[in-house]
């Protein structure tokens, strides 16, 4: 699989375990969405709000690439968080609908990279304000393997607000493949 086949995957699997795991917290009440859990970011809301924050500081990083994506246009005109504990809602529908725009986003941009975009070097600052510069493919790497971490925290506090969130493997996303190479036909 290609390096950009592969980060397009991940934005596939990243939308389809966003929605998964919002689907899976609105059957929490609201104190149990905001219940201290020990988390990095305390609660689910918290983990979930920080995932937004994290993936719009990103985002407009990203938007900085030479190639001036138009998929990331819309995010240039989204609030800076603060911080990476930012709080975008504490209202898990209006959080979730701005995730799924996120979602969407994400996947046109994904669509939108040619192999020639992913060797230019990122001139970026953190949020603590250090200078790095970095090899665009590879993070993208890490803005999808953050994505993964935090899901991971949100699947356990899931689970102990006694919620299963059922199967969240990348497996699910990948085609199976027929004997001679060529993807299988869907069963």
């Amino acid at each position: 699989m290609s390096e950009l086949a592969h980060l397009r995957l991940m934005a596939r699997y990243n939308a389809w375990m966003n929605q998964a795991v919002y689907d899976a917290a609105a059957t929490l009440p609201a104190h149990d969405l905001a219940a201290e859990r020990g988390a990095f970011f305390g609660s689910l809301l918290g983990t979930l709000n920080h995932l937004v924050a994290a993936d719009t500081i990103w985002l407009r990083r990203f938007a900085a690439h030479p190639t001036h994506f138009s998929a990331l246009e819309p995010v240039l005109a989204l609030p800076a968080p603060a911080g990476l504990g930012a709080i975008h809602s504490a209202d898990l529908a209006l959080l979730g609908a701005h995730r799924r725009m996120l979602d969407q986003l994400i996947g046109a941009w994904t669509a939108q990279l040619l192999d020639a975009d992913l060797d230019h070097v990122l001139d970026y600052a953190s949020t603590t304000g250090i200078r790095s510069h970095k090899r665009f493919g590879d993070l993208l790497l890490h803005f999808f393997n953050h994505q993964t971490h935090h899901r991971g925290q949100a699947s356990t506090l899931l689970s102990q607000a006694g919620v299963d969130l059922g199967v969240t493997d990348l497996l699910m996303l990948i085609e199976n493949v027929a004997d001679h190479g060529a993807p299988a036909a869907p069963a």
